[in-house]
């Protein structure tokens, strides 16, 4: 183990002061000696090895297993065979602090000779990494388009950080490329990253996670893996409830069933429809709201940790949602969406839109429980194709089933499923 490992990250000692500061001082202590100093240490340990020409990196910050992001990728890297992939979960704001900063340190030692690096999300131990003009990063990012503000774009916002703090430890520093789904989306990357003043990182080549929703084989076999974990949803419509996450990433809230009253939906849809319940990732096992008993499988089932988004979205007839990117992606399917913002207020004064809300929105949007049974007991008549298919080219125009393809020429020179 790394000399930098015992000393900074198994022992609690973390310097030798007779009289500690304030929590919070230790904590900003804490983080800039680790951003500013040991883990570039680690890296300039491991960086005397030459350059690896055949070495990838897939930065993950779930604690668990590859995101959707990356699986086509690693599915073309795997074919080629001639790439060593690596992966690294770093958990950040999902682990205990110790442990998101062992991950960090191991990703910073194998990183510091590979050629080429892939990430869906930011990444702050690998923004303060002095990295050789070699290596190739490329974020791929986790979503499309551009709705909810995020990065520094929210430093004017309750959920962002302070500039100050936003200087001292960048997210979104050392990127090569960054891919987004349109030229129109352009321009909110640069801001939310910080990137305005390099115009070519920012690329309008797709998002690879969406050329799925273009094959017919994956359609067809992500119903059957619904059907599967859900039987008693044959034969129903089915309607997708995907809120996003409130508040912050580390203390994540979801809406309860008070807000998304399910006894009211019931009445308005009738036995023949099922509501599948998708919570944002951010949201801990904790703090996800219980399906009444008497309504659990046979009206509405929580499959956050049941299915894959990709699946659920193939297998909605409507998708409800408030302010998830996951919009962008189901308009792809050419399926209604509705929106329920039953605190639209709050939420944008919270974090902000890119994009004015009422404009942005290719559906109807609902603010309080009975206008959304209402809209939801027609959502067929209220689906409004010509606004849906404007909103697609404007947001998605670059996502056309050939995304991965183009990263993969732009990055490795080659389409490593074809080479």
């Amino acid at each position: 183990m790394n000399e930098w490992l015992k000393k900074n990250v198994v022992s609690p000692v973390w310097w030798g002061a007779k009289k500690l500061p304030p929590a919070a001082a230790l904590i900003d202590l804490r983080t800039d000696k680790f951003y500013n100093e040991w883990i570039p240490s680690v890296y300039h340990t491991y960086a005397r090895k030459a350059l690896d020409e055949r070495k990838v990196v897939l930065i993950e910050n779930q604690p668990k297993g590859l995101g959707s992001a990356f699986s086509l990728l690693a599915r073309d890297l795997e074919k080629n065979g001639s790439y060593r992939v690596h992966i690294h979960n770093i958990g950040n704001g999902l682990l205990p602090r110790k442990e998101w900063e062992k991950n960090s340190a191991r990703m910073a030692a194998d990183v510091a000779d590979a050629k080429y690096v892939f990430l869906s999300e930011a990444c702050g131990a690998l923004s303060c990494l002095p990295l050789r003009s070699g290596t190739i990063v490329t974020q791929l990012w986790h979503g499309c388009g551009a709705f909810k503000k995020f990065g520094r774009s929210t430093m004017d916002l309750k959920f962002g950080m302070d500039q100050k703090h936003a200087d001292r430890h960048p997210l979104y520093r050392n990127y090569t490329y960054v891919t987004v789904s349109s030229p129109e989306v352009k321009w909110a990357y640069e801001q939310a990253m910080g990137l305005e003043a390099q115009p070519d990182v920012v690329r309008p080549v797709g998002v690879s996670r969406t050329d799925v929703f273009f094959q017919e084989r994956f359609r067809t076999e992500a119903l059957d893996r619904v059907f599967d974990k859900v039987p008693q949803a044959r034969g129903k419509k089915i309607f997708l409830y995907a809120p996003t996450f409130r508040g912050r990433i580390a203390l994540a809230e979801t809406p309860d069933y008070t807000q998304f009253d399910l006894r009211a939906l019931r009445g308005a849809l009738g036995e023949d429809a099922l509501i599948f319940v998708k919570h944002h990732p951010n949201v801990s096992a904790s703090r996800i709201p219980k399906i009444p008993e008497d309504l659990e499988g046979c009206f509405a089932v929580d499959v956050t940790k049941l299915l894959p988004v990709e699946d659920l979205m193939c297998a909605a007839d409507v998708c409800i949602t408030d302010y998830s990117s996951l919009i962008f992606e189901y308009s792809l399917l050419d399926k209604p969406l509705v929106f329920y913002a039953f605190d639209l207020e709050e939420y944008g004064g919270w974090r902000g839109f890119y994009y004015d809300f009422s404009e942005l929105t290719p559906g109807p949007v609902c603010t309080n429980m009975e206008a959304l049974c209402a809209c939801l007991a027609q959502a067929g008549d209220a689906y409004d194709r010509e606004k849906l298919r404007a909103f697609r080219q404007k947001f998605m125009s670059s996502c056309d089933g050939r995304s991965t393809s183009r990263i993969e020429q732009m990055v490795f020179g080659a389409d490593l499923a074809g080479e």
